[in-house]
């Protein structure tokens, strides 16, 4: 008695539900709004609204198309394997093939030079990222960031608009404040946490970084779009993260320096480390950075 192998089963079902499932997507996608389209054109990355962040939305264009030749080539082979080597009698038995060493080679090193090619275009676009916006290294404007539980705070160093004064704005987890920022003027973000490790995020700027207890980390850019985005706490920070949110206004210079103007006026000048809810750590405002520990040792 020979070897009984189970015969194959229709597909016709499958086939209907095929069919109707590529009109009923089409109609889908016919449904979105303009934005929506906008964002699939964009692969669903926010406008660009700064000088530093075509260098991220390359990459993760780029990004895609790798990931599309790959998956090509790989359901490609998949549907050519089995299209090719496909049961063609109901009593057939396949040949088995127990390794393949050049296929396991292919395997083995094709993924190693992608994430290698990766690795060097993904370092590229943080360098161009984190570069100093101004040739100099001096920015138009310093705004030292404060991201404490669970708010916001923003200080306008030194701003010659309102005579070489620092003036701020403070959020509270029930009142969001807003960050005002020039349009085409190189500015300074130090950020800066007095509790614990935030995340100071702008998707529009496509970008975001840790704002760490005893580190202040940096970076600048230049606004290029006026409007208006958001911002928020991208790293789980405690009970209230949720609250940790805040506005951005990209606008004219005179609009910024009218802004700067009424916080003067408001009576909020000076710079603020934390806001009425921080909950500070002892001991923070005498951290050591990196580059004092070279001084440290020469005492010692």
């Amino acid at each position: 008695m020979g070897l009984q192998l189970p015969k194959r089963a229709r597909a016709s079902r499958a086939r209907v539900s095929t069919m109707l499932m590529v009109p009923a997507g089409l109609v889908a996608l016919g449904a979105c709004s303009a934005e929506d389209q906008e964002q699939i054109t964009r692969l669903a990355m926010p406008e660009p609204v700064t000088d530093r962040a075509p260098f991220v939305y390359e990459l993760w264009q780029w990004g895609w198309l790798a990931a599309a030749i790959v998956g090509v080539a790989v359901w490609g082979l998949m549907f050519y394997a089995a299209f090719k080597f496909r049961r063609r009698s109901d009593d057939e038995i396949p040949v088995q093939t127990r390794y393949n060493l050049p296929i396991e080679v292919l395997y083995t090193i094709v993924p190693v030079i992608i994430v290698v090619v990766f690795f060097f275009f993904t370092v590229r676009a943080q360098d161009g990222v984190l570069a100093e916006a101004a040739e100099n290294g001096e920015t138009d404007h310093t705004i030292k960031v404060v991201g404490q539980k669970w708010s916001w705070s923003f200080n306008y160093v030194e701003e010659d608009a309102v005579g070489g004064e620092t003036v701020y704005t403070a959020g509270t987890p029930a009142e969001i404040p807003t960050l005002m920022l020039p349009v085409d003027e190189t500015v300074t973000v130090q950020l800066h946490s007095p509790d614990v490790i935030h995340s100071f995020w702008i998707p529009s700027f496509l970008m975001k970084m840790d704002v760490v207890p005893g580190r202040d980390n940096s970076f600048s850019f230049t606004p290029t779009e006026e409007g208006e985005y958001l911002g928020k706490c991208a790293e789980l920070c405690g009970t209230y993260h949720s609250r940790m949110l805040f506005n951005v206004e990209i606008v004219s210079a005179d609009e910024y320096d009218d802004h700067l103007r009424d916080l003067r006026d408001q009576g909020n000048v000076g710079e603020v480390l934390g806001g009425d809810d921080v909950n500070q750590q002892a001991g923070l405002e005498d951290g050591v950075h990196d580059d004092e520990t070279s001084e440290l040792g020469d005492q010692e």
